[in-house]
């Protein structure tokens, strides 16, 4: 299974929303904290090709997007493909 890693802030219901899905998958995740260090924080604009919005999700080396594209995925019975690529 490909690793996955969310970059979030802990105030936004997008991440819980997106940690919650991965939980209900059983898929473990690593949580990047962006609030705090501004290193970090542009990390994830640059992986993400300039999106500033959390959270940004990656599976692999793949930049999925912010929640609705991952939940696109999960409803599209696409989100497999990603993970275990």
């Amino acid at each position: 299974m490909q690793d996955v890693i969310i970059y979030v802030t802990p105030i936004c219901p997008y991440c819980v929303r997106a940690k919650a899905l991965f939980d209900k998958l059983g898929v473990p995740y690593k949580i990047i904290d962006v609030s705090t260090s501004d290193d970090l924080r542009k990390e994830m604009i640059l992986r993400s090709n300039g999106r500033t919005s959390v959270p940004q999700i990656f599976i692999g080396d793949v930049h999925i997007g912010g929640f609705d594209d991952l939940y696109a995925l999960y409803v599209a019975q696409e989100l497999n493909t990603y993970l275990n690529h």
